[in-house]
């Protein structure tokens, strides 16, 4: 071998043994921007992935026919029912009441002092109420007592009461004579008097055309589909006065 050749060759081989004329510091500088742009890059298809499946899911839901779809509001729903059962029905144009399947006849209160009409709660259940006279149908301005009185209140607070008619039971079912409360004949207020509970709901109804009078099946006795006619003692009897 040549001595030239021999030179050239460990001038080679020196050259390839030389360091590195980059610094440390921009071997670091350059490695943190390569994670840089990796991270970044990842960041970037990270967001691009969530944006296609939010698309995708809002086109599954929608769908392509959305001006084919039924207003939401338009879907009927069902709620449940909260409304209580009527304990008692009073139909002030046939003058009965009805419970339990009997009809009861009754009197109202006339056209100058028409009854309420509406749902309402027993509030009250009274041995005896005093009243005016003029309210139970009597002249003279003296104080009378209702007997087995059941007192009613409807939630805009208008009240009535259901009692017993002392001086003209035959009204009960045949014309009103009442100043607004609902009158039966004695017995068959007494029987009511021991149906109803405070809490109970009756509602008083007024419409239709007025069919003919209830009739007694004979004078002084009850309807066919009543309680008995005589009257049961109540213990304390009128005048002892209950609440509950």
């Amino acid at each position: 071998m040549s001595d030239d050749l021999t030179t050239r060759l460990r001038e080679l081989a020196e050259s390839g043994q030389r360091p590195s004329s980059v610094s440390g510091a921009d071997v670091r500088r350059r490695a943190g921007a390569r994670r840089r742009r990796r991270r970044t890059a990842a960041a970037v298809a990270g967001v691009s992935a969530v944006t296609t499946l939010a698309v995708a899911l809002l086109v599954n839901l929608t769908g392509p026919d959305q001006g084919e779809r039924p207003s939401p509001a338009a879907t009927p729903t069902t709620v449940p029912s909260t409304v209580a059962a009527a304990s008692a029905t009073v139909d002030l144009t046939r003058r009965v009441l009805l419970i339990g399947g009997r009809q009861l006849p009754v009197s109202a209160g006339t056209v100058l002092s028409p009854t309420p009409t509406g749902r309402m709660t027993v509030t009250a259940r009274l041995d005896t109420k005093a009243v005016p006279g003029r309210d139970a149908g009597v002249a003279g301005s003296y104080s009378v007592k209702i007997p087995w009185v059941i007192e009613l209140r409807a939630d805009d607070g208008r009240t009535t009461f259901l009692g017993g008619l002392i001086y003209d039971a035959k009204a009960a079912g045949n014309h009103d004579a009442t100043n607004g409360w609902i009158g039966l004949e004695p017995a068959q207020a007494v029987w009511l008097y021991r149906q109803l509970r405070v809490g109970d709901v009756i509602d008083i109804e007024d419409g239709g055309p007025s069919p003919s009078a209830l009739r007694t099946s004979e004078p002084g006795g009850t309807p066919e589909a009543g309680p008995p006619s005589s009257t049961p003692s109540v213990p304390g009897g009128p005048g002892s006065g209950q609440s509950g």
